[in-house]
């Protein structure tokens, strides 16, 4: 992937562009009753859970409990509880959805969970496929901190290719694209050229313009996702180096 956060593409070199992105709008109008930022807030949410769950989970909290705790946490995130006490010098999305949880576990959770809250009307939290998913997480090597921040890393990419999977779908490459994915994700060795371009008819060059191309687009759409979770360009420079160094590390 080209990870220049310099290149020129709208999401890094306009500042204006940021005025449209969704933390940018949840940010903007936190105090106002806006159907635009709770669409917003919520996409994120629903988006992002996962990390928060695995968080919940690697502080030691039972499936059940974290279920719950996850629950209950958006439904006040969603109620906009947390949003008025929002600092906008740390405009990430990822660590204000960290530090409203911590705030939440250590102040509000026992009593909400005594009153057994059922979490109102968050749907997005799929409890099976979070456990599911939880199950085949690292036992011992990671922190709640660090798996929260890998599980944040990896879902960014995760949306950037499910859009780029998307717009192929919709340019009728989507035999491509299910051909060369392991490639664009680094899974899969650069020998396999010459065998996808046999199994599509096509010349071996042919392969490498569309896997460069699918790349650069790859890198942009990952920016873009960035920009969702930042409030200005500088932060989104920042955030896209922090992700490399976590899936670095």
């Amino acid at each position: 992937m080209e990870n220049n956060p310099s290149e020129n593409h709208p999401f890094w070199g306009d500042p204006a562009a940021f005025k449209s992105t969704h933390w940018s709008v949840v940010m903007t109008a936190r105090d106002a009753n806006s159907p635009q930022v709770t669409e917003a807030l919520e996409r994120l949410c629903r988006a992002y859970w996962y990390p928060l769950y695995a968080y919940v989970r690697r502080k030691g909290h039972s499936p059940d409990d974290a279920r719950d705790l996850t629950q209950e946490f958006f439904a006040r995130l969603l109620a906009r509880d947390y949003l008025s006490a929002a600092d906008r010098n740390r405009g990430r999305f990822r660590s204000f959805l960290l530090g409203s949880l911590e705030h939440f576990m250590a102040r509000e959770w026992t009593k909400a969970h005594a009153q057994k809250r059922d979490g109102g009307n968050v749907l997005f939290l799929d409890a099976m496929e979070a456990e599911d998913r939880y199950r085949i997480e690292p036992a011992d090597e990671l922190t709640a901190d660090r798996i929260f921040d890998r599980r944040w890393a990896t879902t960014l990419l995760n949306q950037a290719m499910n859009q780029l999977r998307k717009e192929c779908a919709a340019n009728r490459k989507a035999e491509l694209f299910g051909k060369v994915e392991s490639l664009l994700s680094g899974e899969m060795g650069d020998d396999s050229y010459a065998n996808i371009a046999a199994a599509l008819g096509t010349s071996e060059g042919a392969i490498k313009v569309a896997v460069h191309r699918l790349r650069r687009r790859y890198g942009e759409l990952v920016r873009a996702e960035i920009a969702q979770t930042v409030t200005t360009p500088e932060e989104a420079d920042e955030e896209l180096r922090y992700l490399f160094a976590v899936l670095r590390d």
